[in-house]
């Protein structure tokens, strides 16, 4: 775990300040921070495909999955090698629902709340080890800084 916790907390004063940028989500929740690279699926297209026939995915790294207004979602794993946690977010950048270690291959619909807006991707099992939860934060350029609960600077 203490190296998990190396490579993705970024829990200091000046990280906390710094940029949103496009390729970096940011969370916070009582207790931690933790950025993760992130690579954006933003259409129909990137969303089906997202990390299919991946064979590795690196520990501070995931998929940030954004639709154009809030509404209920489902994934499922088909043809995914990996197990993955799933991080559904609302508009206002809360993680309103977290599904641990989504199992590879399997076709069950993982369905989240009503208001996703966002699906961010880790590696499974990472979210537990970190301490992300339901009720963390997310900080991203994509959140409407008029509702999100920790916008990005503006300027």
């Amino acid at each position: 775990m203490r190296g998990i916790g190396l490579a993705v907390l970024a829990a200091t004063a000046a990280g906390a300040q710094e940029a949103c940028r496009e390729d970096v989500a940011t969370l916070k929740w009582p207790g931690g921070t933790a950025r993760f690279a992130v690579e954006i699926a933003d259409d129909a297209g990137e969303r089906a495909q997202g990390l299919m026939n991946r064979e590795s995915l690196p520990r501070a790294a995931g998929m940030l999955f954004v639709y154009d207004r809030p509404g209920p979602v489902a994934f499922w794993m088909k043809n995914t090698l990996i197990p993955l946690d799933m991080l559904f977010i609302a508009a206002d950048g809360r993680v309103g629902r977290v599904h641990e270690n989504a199992i590879p291959g399997d076709l069950t619909p993982i369905p989240g709340p009503a208001d996703t807006l966002m699906v961010l991707e880790i590696n499974g099992g990472l979210a537990r080890r970190l301490g992300i939860g339901e009720g963390a934060i997310l900080r991203h350029p994509r959140l409407d800084p008029a509702l999100a609960q920790w916008p990005c600077p503006q300027g």
